[in-house]
């Protein structure tokens, strides 16, 4: 169940058409800012969080496991220095002479033999990091380690891990999911560390990860000596006879003992905690346990190591307890800084994976969030177009994709200075050839197998989630040369369009394009004008859409998001000039409207061709006049009969009878023939329909006779008495404007000038249902949001 709720406020959330229909509020009616912000909080908040699981850090384990070494190999040293100092004080110092000469050489032989065993100890590591420098060497060591040559603990342990047959296997085995890994991050004009021939002859033998082993054999060589020869001479007790009176040697029998168990306890130390290593490493395998744990895949191994040397390190070379405060998200973040692009890969990937990973999602995504410079390392990855460096750079903006999916997030990573530029640089251009084929137009490098459609699908991604912010659009319009990268990723010819083959990559592309053109369109106040001016202002963004209307039959999700843009460009007056005066978009856009047999799933795109067409009839003579140049008065006429249809068809109807050129009064008289339909749908008890129904009735009427008016009125069956008696109760049921239907009560009253100017008769009928009284309500209520006729969020723009 927990995990459940933390896939729901982690991942993206993709909802069916009909659902984002439902959510939609039509741009004819005003969405209140309080509404807004509760619909925004209540779908991005997390769902409520029960219990966290019990292993939300699997590298705990490691840590743990990092102390307990760390104090066996604290323990050991310690003894090993306090067998050191008596062995050269005490012994060699003060009995050098008086010993015997068997417990001299012994002595020496075990001094001999600790140096060397601390000497390899302490230069190991210095030899492991040379000859596990590539990434294939899955005993990779910490960069942090290479910075203090005095992590003697530190080096015992990469070398131990690293020998022995069982971790050559499993060095082995990680190869082949390192094998292109490697080829990308191999210098080819430098030597690689782990190869280089120290001496001329001997070449084999004299390689640096050969001497890595080399080291550590002689620690178990020297550890295994030093436990032997301390317990023959503690099992013998043969330190040479003492002569009656001879009081410099009468110590020395005890002196010896104390050296012999300090070495044999310092070596037995040393094996435990090889034992203790071998065990939990080669048979318990809890380095692949955790990074299993971690779903960090194959690969992972490396990343898992690399941790764990790291706080073991910390442990040996501080406080014990300085490895427990290392987690694995903190590392990665550390070695984005590196100046290795192997551990910045490294950090990717942890980071990367772990922010798709619903288990970790939630705490990596925090910590990436409050850390600026983690921020800003990421979005400078996005700069880097080097082919070798193309999976930093493409996990770089995975990582940001889903950091800017949360709001606070996504306000830091767009104030980051040149972040919008960096994102822009994803977006790789592409040009149209003679026969229709798309090209690459900005070559990376030269190599053909690079990824770019994925960079392009990652950019648009993120601008898409930025774009959610106000401020953010602002940015986004304001960075040079977005936008036109933005609308030329809108472009798909029919070509494209049309062909079964073409790739999901390519139409999602589209698609993420579509929608953050849609939501740079939609932004209200200052800001959404001069956004919606500059986008209408690019030449190809109405042609490529037309395009998508024209051939987009297989993509209806396209289509809609085509066709909400051109609605929303629509609200400024020259946007609107320009997308009538584009041939074939109104054209394309009543085609849709009046397509039949399309699949109900499919109605939403039916709806919004609808709405585009009464915006960009809207306030607008000559595309109203081109409208009714394509003939279609009757079919919208008859689209009042369709429940889908007939809200839109009747604000589109609205809109031909306000706005049209006087010379077309004649055409427009075919829309007499809608009043009984529009009467007997003002009876209706729903809202929404009531409203435009009414609005239409007050123009439709214009247009004939009261002798006409009449007929259609006994053609539908209703009385003039009872449309009165209905209006007034409209007013009774609206006392105070409504942000559902935030014009009904207008369009009320100017049905109702229209029936007392027609007859006498309606007169005395309003009277007598006490229409004055409610005339007066209206005027204690009146409200601005009456006094519009479309709306930008709460903002009215007519």
């Amino acid at each position: 169940m927990d995990k459940q709720k933390s896939v729901e406020s982690c991942v993206d959330v993709h909802l069916p058409i009909n659902d984002l229909l439902t959510q939609t509020p039509a741009i004819f009616e005003p969405q209140s800012s309080i509404e807004t912000a509760a619909s925004s909080t209540s779908s991005n908040a997390p769902s409520v969080s029960g219990p966290r699981q019990a292993n939300r850090a699997p590298e705990k384990r490691l840590t743990l496991f990092a102390l307990r070494l760390a104090v066996l190999e604290k323990a050991a040293t310690g003894l090993g220095t306090l067998g050191f100092i008596w062995a050269t004080v005490v012994l060699l110092g003060g009995f050098a002479i008086t010993i015997d000469q068997t417990d001299f050489w012994f002595i020496t032989i075990i001094l001999l033999i600790e140096g060397t065993r601390i000497f390899s100890r302490s230069h190991e590591l210095e030899w492991q990091h040379q000859s596990t420098w590539s990434l294939a060497d899955a005993g990779m060591n910490s960069f942090r380690a290479v910075k203090s040559r005095s992590h003697i603990a530190f080096r015992a342990c990469t070398s131990i891990f690293r020998a022995g047959p069982t971790s050559r296997a499993v060095k082995v085995k990680a190869r082949p999911h390192l094998k292109n890994w490697k080829k990308t991050t191999t210098l080819t004009r430098t030597w690689t560390s782990s190869d280089v021939p120290l001496l001329p002859y001997g070449q084999w033998v004299f390689l640096s990860r050969n001497i890595s082993r080399l080291l550590y054999w002689l620690q178990l060589a020297s550890a295994t000596a030093c436990v032997v020869l301390s317990l023959i001479k503690l099992i013998k007790q043969n330190y040479g006879e003492i002569q009656k009176g001879d009081t410099d040697k009468r110590n020395r029998k005890s002196a010896l003992t104390i050296f012999y168990a300090l070495a044999l306890a310092e070596a037995l130390l040393f094996l435990l905690e090889k034992a203790y290593w071998e065990w939990k490493v080669m048979w318990k395998k809890i380095l692949d346990q955790v990074n299993d744990e971690c779903e960090l895949g194959p690969v992972g191994m490396v990343s898992v190591r690399r941790f764990f040397y790291d706080a073991y390190s910390k442990c040996v070379n501080g406080s014990i307890f300085d490895g427990l405060k290392l987690d694995l998200v903190s590392f990665a973040m550390e070695l984005l800084g590196s100046d290795s692009s192997d551990e910045q890969l490294i950090g990717v990937r942890i980071l990367e994976k772990f922010t798709k990973n619903p288990r970790f999602c939630e705490d990596t995504l925090q910590k990436i969030g409050i850390t600026i410079s983690v921020i800003e390392r990421l979005v400078e990855m996005l700069n880097w177009k080097d082919v070798q460096q193309e999976e930093i750079r493409r996990s770089a903006a995975e990582i940001l994709a889903k950091l800017a999916g949360k709001k606070q997030n996504s306000l830091r990573v767009a104030g980051i200075p040149g972040a919008m530029e960096s994102i822009s640089c994803l977006l790789h251009i592409h040009s149209v050839t003679n026969c229709g084929e798309i090209v690459k137009q900005e070559v990376v490098r030269d190599n053909q197998s690079y990824g770019y459609w994925g960079f392009n699908e990652l950019g648009l991604q993120i601008l898409k989630k930025l774009a959610r912010d106000h401020d953010n659009c602002a940015k986004i319009g304001n960075t040079k040369g977005l936008l036109a990268k933005i609308i030329d990723f809108t472009r798909a010819g029919e070509r494209l369009l049309k062909d079964e083959r073409v790739t999901e990559s390519q139409i999602l592309v589209v698609k993420r394009s579509l929608q953050v053109v849609k939501m740079l369109v939609s932004t209200t106040g200052s800001t959404g004008r001069l956004l919606r001016a500059e986008i209408s202002e690019v030449v190809f963004t109405i042609s490529y859409i037309r395009d998508i209307l024209r051939f987009g039959e297989r993509h209806p999700m396209l289509q809609k998001l085509g066709i909400e843009i051109l609605t929303s460009l629509a609200l400024e007056a020259d946007a609107t000039e320009r997308i009538g005066g584009t041939g074939g978009v109104l054209k394309e856009l009543l085609n849709i409207f009046f397509k039949q047999g399309m699949p109900v799933d499919q109605n939403h795109v039916r709806i919004a061709a609808g709405e585009a067409l009464a915006m960009l009839a809207f306030e607008s003579a000559n595309n109203c006049h081109r409208i009714l140049k394509l003939e279609v008065l009757k079919k919208l006429v008859d689209a009042l009969d369709d429940p889908l249809l007939r809200i839109n068809s009747a604000r589109i109807l609205r809109n031909l009878c306000i706005y049209s050129p006087t010379e077309c009064f004649q055409q427009l008289r075919g829309v007499i023939t809608a009043a009984p339909t529009v009467l007997m749908l003002i009876m209706t008890e729903e809202n929404k329909l009531q409203e435009v129904m009414v609005g239409l009735a007050a123009h439709v009427f214009k247009f004939m006779s009261s002798e006409e008016a009449s007929a259609m009125f006994k053609r539908a069956g209703i009385q003039e008495a009872d449309l009165a008696m209905t209006l007034v109760q409209v007013l009774k049921k609206y006392p105070q404007p409504q942000t559902k239907t935030p014009r009904i009560r207008r369009y009320v009253v100017e049905l109702a000038i229209w029936m007392m100017k027609d007859s006498h008769r309606n007169v005395k009928i309003f009277k007598n249902l006490a229409f004055e009284r409610e005339l007066e309500g209206i005027t204690e209520s009146t409200s601005e949001v009456e006094s519009f006729s479309i709306f930008s969020g709460a903002i009215g723009l007519s």
